[in-house]
């Protein structure tokens, strides 16, 4: 089996689109809920659905705050070469690839499953310092790192 080159840079931008993309669906959610909240009548016949509406709103709002600090977060992930894991390393395991980066979950890229974790997840706090080669138990899984990108 050949071994997958990934370009780090491209992965990097590949996630942080991602998340603008999110950003903008997002968006586009909100004005159109925000709109529709106009237009419902003023009269207590409709008073359930403008709270639904603005229980909505509210969660947009919410998902559109993690949004925002998950992009921020992407500007202080590193795009430097490392033998070890840290912030923005790309760790091959023979179980997953793991980027380490923001919490942004499964995603496909250049048709491979990847996982976007935060350095704050137990499964990159396992990994940090780690090289090529070393082993871990997390959630009685056991996982070798082959490649920290």
């Amino acid at each position: 089996m050949q071994k997958a080159i990934y370009n780090k840079n491209d992965l990097r931008v590949f996630v942080r689109d991602m998340i603008s993309g999110k950003v903008k669906t997002l968006e586009f959610y909100l004005n159109f809920t925000l709109e529709a909240s106009r237009e419902v009548k003023k009269t207590s016949k409709y008073d359930s659905i403008r709270e639904e509406m603005q229980e909505e709103i509210y969660h947009l709002d919410k998902q559109m705050a993690n949004l925002k600090t998950m992009q921020e977060q992407m500007k202080k992930v590193l795009n430097t070469e490392s033998q070890r894991v840290v912030l923005g390393s790309l760790v091959i395991t023979n179980k997953a690839r793991f980027y380490i980066s923001v919490s942004l979950g499964e995603f496909f890229f250049e048709g491979d499953r990847f996982y976007a974790i935060s350095a704050e997840s137990p499964m990159a706090k396992k990994m940090m310092g780690m090289k090529a080669g070393d082993e871990f138990v997390l959630n009685k899984i056991h996982q070798k790192i082959e490649e920290v990108v």
